[in-house]
């Protein structure tokens, strides 16, 4: 059963509004056989212009999902997450049935909630590095650090957690080897795997 915690920004989070959040928020929950105990939290921002914005995160036993949508209506981007959000189930039940099928259990480990946010973070600094260019006669600041645990599992596991959260790559501990390793997804579309060694 999912918990909703709703907050809004420039704008008063009415029954109405809760409500119309659940029911849609709530339909990730028919791709369950038994509905885990999760929070869904839920921002509604209204802007300046009256547009609106919805942004959902819901950290579940085995993934995280998060989208967020702003169209010029709130109702309008509510409904976009929802579509989002189960259109990312459908896609990591794909990819987990056909891994799985033959297996009821032994299902990869959620990564740490905080580490969803802080990921997001990361990637919306180096995106913004990157795609804004920078004067090579600047001096090179660390400008923030970000801190989180990582998740033993393997390269497949590691490539569907970075599908779920949206990013581009994804760094985790291999189950294996013990060691950091870093999938990423390449322009072609395809997935590439960077191994680390320990220097001694």
């Amino acid at each position: 059963m999912l918990n909703y915690n709703v907050r809004g920004e420039n704008i008063e989070v009415t029954p109405a509004i809760r409500e119309y959040v659940e029911s849609k928020v709530g339909k990730v929950e028919k791709y369950f056989d038994e509905v885990p105990e999760a929070n869904a939290h839920v921002n509604l921002k209204i802007y300046s212009d009256r547009t609106g914005k919805a942004e959902v995160t819901i950290p579940l036993p085995n993934i995280v999902l998060r989208a967020e949508e702003t169209s010029p209506d709130l109702y309008g981007s509510i409904d976009l997450v929802s579509d989002k959000l189960e259109r990312q189930m459908r896609k990591y039940k794909t990819k987990i049935n056909r891994k799985f099928r033959r297996q009821q259990t032994g299902l990869p480990d959620a990564i740490s909630p905080d580490l969803l946010e802080e990921t997001k973070d990361l990637d919306d600094e180096i995106n913004e590095e990157v795609n804004g260019g920078v004067d090579e006669s600047e001096a090179i600041r660390i400008v923030r650090t970000k801190r989180f645990d990582l998740k033993p599992m393997n390269a497949e596991e590691a490539v569907l957690q970075m599908e779920m959260l949206g990013h581009d790559f994804f760094v985790f501990l291999d189950a294996d080897t013990d060691s950091t390793n870093i999938v990423y997804k390449r322009d072609d579309g395809d997935y590439g795997l960077i191994e680390t060694d320990e220097i001694e």
